[in-house]
């Protein structure tokens, strides 16, 4: 009788968030196919397992998953795990999952931590409709073209970035999709956690010439489906709703929702025409 596969949810940074069927799952299984095999030993030392370890990465998956099906078939249970997070997203594992149930093999997931989803429920921006688009391109051009791409959705829009990119990907998003509310968020669970929150052109002034490291995701508000706004007719129509007695608050929450830009742009633009007038 064939093994199963599970597909096991480790950590994306506090080791304490794993669950307890996680825990018994990688001490029941005969063998745990782990992206670094150095990174998961960590984890299992921690709680005291010592279920034998194999690799399984993007640079071997296609001779290692034929092994590992070939262990199944014979009655091997295995459990797929990555660095940090649910496995196949946005990591290894997609090959093997469809194998297996190419063989016929059952395929469980043990659900747990995910970056996705930890910084959608953190970040403030509407979350009942989201995008996960995983890696911008590397390439500035690919990168810029993904962005255009994206340009009218309304969802809120999900990505991974790395550390030494985030500034210029942060001045690709404030350029091509206007300035929208943005979220940046770096080590999630880990000590040095940190939410940035603002327009892209905020954050990407913010960051300056700081030295950005560790994990990163971001959280971009989707399209409202309005066309780009002139900073003129903003100032007109933040003139018009103050003479007519709103706050500046209500006028920062109507504007940006009516035209998709920023609050915080939108309510600093407001108060610079207040002390103006």
């Amino acid at each position: 009788m064939a093994g199963v596969l599970y597909i096991v949810a480790t950590p994306i940074g506090n080791l304490e968030d794993i669950s307890l069927r996680a825990l018994r799952i990688l001490k029941e299984v005969d063998l745990i196919a782990a992206e670094d095999t150095r990174h998961t030993h960590h984890l299992l030392s921690h709680y005291g397992i010592e279920t034998a370890l194999t690799s399984y990465h993007e640079h071997n998956e296609r001779h290692k998953t034929q092994v590992l099906i070939e262990r199944l078939r014979r009655g091997a249970n295995i459990a797929l795990v990555t660095d940090a997070g649910t496995p196949v997203i946005s990591d290894p594992g997609y090959r093997l999952v469809t194998a297996a149930i190419d063989a016929a093999i059952k395929v469980t997931p043990i659900p747990g931590a995910s970056a996705v989803t930890a910084v959608v429920a953190a970040s403030g921006l509407p979350p009942d409709r989201f995008a996960f688009e995983g890696f911008l391109p590397g390439s500035k051009k690919e990168r810029r073209a993904r962005l255009l791409a994206l340009k009218d959705d309304t969802r809120t829009l999900v990505f991974y970035e790395a550390p030494h990119r985030i500034k210029e990907s942060l001045s690709d998003l404030g350029e091509i999709l206007g300035d929208r509310d943005v979220v940046v968020a770096r080590e999630v669970t880990k000590l040095h956690e940190e939410f940035r929150r603002g327009s892209a052109s905020e954050l990407a002034a913010q960051l300056g010439n700081q030295e950005v490291r560790g994990e990163i995701t971001l959280a971009v508000s989707g399209s409202s489906g309005a066309a780009a706004v002139s900073q003129a007719t903003l100032e007109a129509e933040i003139r018009r709703l103050r003479g007519a007695g709103m706050h500046v608050k209500a006028i920062a929450s109507s504007l940006a929702q009516q035209y998709g830009c920023s609050k915080k742009s939108v309510y600093r633009l407001a108060l610079e025409l207040d002390k103006k007038a």
